[in-house]
């Protein structure tokens, strides 16, 4: 038997199976929109966060995590809601901004090895920020990282903020695990300099 739904003029009228399962759809679709938007409200601040990190542009990090939000709830089907939401999300964010980083630099490759100097890196998985970091005010924390080098910044803002394993900072940025440690080595070292001595020139890094 058919369902029926009265109209506006109150006469019932027949309700197709087609018909159900549009209303379902529509239905199914303005829920999964009710709970992106209470996901991402409790993500967004961090979102905006990791954009300002990656891409160093308070205001290009504005742009960016809009198109994040509309790509996210776009995708929002894909999400497995297994993992933590964050986790999903700020990946959205990570692999935006880093697309970003590489259509401004095209001519280049971003985090090539050419002029990586192969040293000695600790063999650890990077964990919560160092105690110099902890110290810092976030204002000058954020002007120190976001005057990093793209290829510095970005690894070492996935590793200490984040809290990515080297090889999954690897996968982004298609570079081997050992590539990464140096890239958050010298990150890092630039990092303190800058934190410690404001205005004194770094000359290990070109």
């Amino acid at each position: 038997m058919n369902a029926v739904t009265a109209p506006a003029g109150g006469m019932l009228r027949p309700l197709t199976m087609t018909g159900v399962r549009r209303e379902e759809t529509a239905a199914s679709r303005a829920a999964g929109d009710a709970d992106f938007d209470a996901l991402y409200r409790a993500q967004s601040r961090r979102v905006l966060q990791t954009c300002r990190y990656l891409l160093g542009s308070p205001d290009e990090a504005e742009d960016a995590a809009q198109e994040v939000f509309l790509r996210a709830r776009q995708r929002f089907e894909q999400y497995d809601r297994e993992r933590p939401f964050s986790s999903w999300i700020l990946g959205v964010a990570s692999h935006h901004c880093i697309d970003r980083l590489r259509r401004r630099g095209r001519e280049t490759r971003l985090f090539g090895a050419a002029d990586i100097e192969w040293v000695p890196a600790a063999a650890r998985e990077p964990g919560p920020l160092t105690a110099l970091l902890a110290r810092e005010r976030g204002r000058q924390l954020r002007e120190a990282v976001a005057a990093l080098p793209d290829k510095y910044r970005v690894p070492l803002v996935l590793a200490y903020f984040h809290e990515l394993a080297y090889a999954e900072i690897g996968a982004i940025l298609g570079i081997e695990p050992g590539h990464v440690a140096v890239l958050v080595f010298r990150g890092r070292k630039q990092l303190r300099r800058m934190l410690t001595a404001p205005d004194r020139k770094d000359d290990d890094v070109s």
